[in-house]
């Protein structure tokens, strides 16, 4: 591995030095940590290949920066062939796109050296991977992009219902190959969404699920490569006993719906992705009207307020949020039985998101 990184380091200053040459000297704008990222995300990828990537990517502006990284992932995922099951995601997320969830935030950054390889960290054990349980809408998909994005490694997401056969064998068969396929992308963050609809045991379906999850049970507890799996569940009455053992994944967090002070972050979040200042807006009162919704809610009362105001050939103000608000019946009222047994379950079971 060592080897492998010098050898993509020398052909990077290679690549930069003449780029530099080309340009009277001028130096290619990058720092170590970027460097390394970048090549830590080039190992098995064709020296060949490698030079063209690194090539492209410091013409493109005379810099190798983090920016870089999604690009050179995908290209590398290309040239991997990984396809299938198995789907590149270019749109990760950064912790601070997330509003609330501190307490997996700290926890992800205790853990990124150690899965990284880098620092007091090294030889210690990489985290495996979480669980991320909650009501439908709470940001546990956003979350799973948010791990991809702190860490600066690919993000890749199992599509578990397209691997199922009527053949037997033939699902495991998809399954083993889709894993391995994961593990060429090492380091990456493996995220497998509604994990429950896969594996729900089923009498119907000649022991499939059950095969399928024996497989994934045995490539959880004695996989190598640093793939971290970042799952998440609905539904927690149709997740297997199995799964939920410690040392299959690190810790199972528990996402619940914002209170008050995250639901007025969300606003300004939501706010300023459609380019409005969130300073024109009384946030905290909007947290306050919302009361009960959930992050996926909170951006519809938005998108909904923006194009009302559109319409009207008009900035979106807050008695358009106003408005939008009071016309949402969120889940947690709606489905409040369901919302409150999961919360129940939650208790005590899992590590609160937040």
């Amino acid at each position: 591995r060592g080897c492998v990184s010098i050898a993509l380091e020398r052909l990077v200053r290679e690549e930069a030095q003449s780029w530099s040459a080309a340009h009277r000297g001028a130096r290619v704008r990058s720092g170590r940590r970027q460097l390394q990222r970048i090549i830590q995300n080039l190992r098995g990828v064709p020296e060949q290949d490698a030079r063209r990537l690194v090539r492209s990517a410091i013409w493109d502006d005379g810099a190798l920066t983090e920016a870089d990284l999604p690009r050179l992932n995908k290209a590398r995922f290309e040239l991997l062939d990984l396809s299938g099951a198995v789907h590149f995601e270019l749109e990760t997320a950064r912790p601070d796109d997330v509003g609330g969830l501190r307490r997996f935030k700290a926890w992800l950054a205790e853990r990124q050296a150690a899965f990284l390889g880098r620092g007091f960290s090294a030889g210690l054990p990489p985290p495996r991977g979480v669980l991320l349980l909650g009501v439908q809408g709470s940001g546990k998909s956003l979350a799973a992009r948010a791990v991809a994005g702190a860490w600066g490694v690919p993000l890749l997401r199992l599509d578990m219902g397209t691997l199922y056969n009527k053949y037997y064998g033939e699902s495991e068969r998809n399954l083993r190959s889709a894993l391995d396929l994961a593990e060429h992308m090492a380091p990456c963050v493996l995220w497998i969404d509604e994990i429950e609809k896969a594996l729900a045991s089923g009498g119907d379906d000649g022991g499939t699920s059950r095969r399928m999850l024996g497989t994934l049970l045995t490539w959880l507890a004695e996989r190598s490569a640093a793939v971290f799996v970042a799952a998440t569940a609905n539904a927690i009455e149709q997740l297997p006993p199995e799964l939920m053992r410690k040392g299959r994944l690190d810790e199972i967090f528990f996402v619940d719906l914002p209170d008050a002070a995250v639901r007025a972050d969300i606003f300004a979040i939501q706010l300023r992705k459609r380019a409005l200042d969130p300073a024109g807006f009384d946030c905290a009162e909007l947290a306050r009207v919302s009361e009960g919704f959930s992050g996926a809610e909170i951006e519809q009362a938005v998108v909904s307020a923006c194009y009302g105001a559109a319409a009207a050939e008009r900035s979106a103000r807050q008695d358009d949020m106003a408005r939008a608000i009071a016309g949402t019946r969120p889940l947690a009222q709606v489905m409040a039985e369901s919302v409150q047994a999961l919360r129940d379950w939650a208790q005590g079971r899992t590590v609160p998101a937040d």
